[in-house]
């Protein structure tokens, strides 16, 4: 059995049970696989930011209506959201963080900022 370090390669000395050279060979493996376990976490919060920014920057008032197509042209991907709004009369909002939309129909999208009365219904 090999006795080298897990991260650099080099030969371990000392115990016989011993992965690591030393504690930065051993922060750097560990923190590399939790770099690695993450990534998908930070691309999806990438994603959300990015739609996020794009609802903000189209409704500077509070509310308003675009076309669908708008929303698309500028990269926003509405297959990610944090959460949705149901309305009394059945209306689903979907929402990245405060920001949230209603698809009127296939061309026009009405644009709010999250309200205090809004209760969510988180997404699983």
């Amino acid at each position: 059995m090999k006795n080298e370090c897990l991260n650099c390669g080099s030969k371990l000395q000392g115990r016989i049970d011993k992965k690591f050279c030393d504690s930065y060979c051993r922060n750097s493996f560990n923190n590399q696989k939790i770099r690695e376990n993450e990534r998908v976490i930070h691309q999806v919060n990438s994603i959300l930011r990015k739609n996020r920014t794009i609802l903000k920057k189209f409704n500077p008032e509070g509310k308003t209506t675009i076309r669908t197509e708008f929303l698309r042209k500028s990269g926003f991907d509405f297959n990610y959201i944090t959460n949705l709004y149901t309305t009394k009369n059945n209306n689903q909002y979907r929402f990245c963080y405060d920001y949230g939309y209603f698809e009127i129909d296939d061309v026009k999208i009405l644009i709010v900022n999250w309200q205090p009365y809004m209760k969510t219904n988180h997404t699983s």
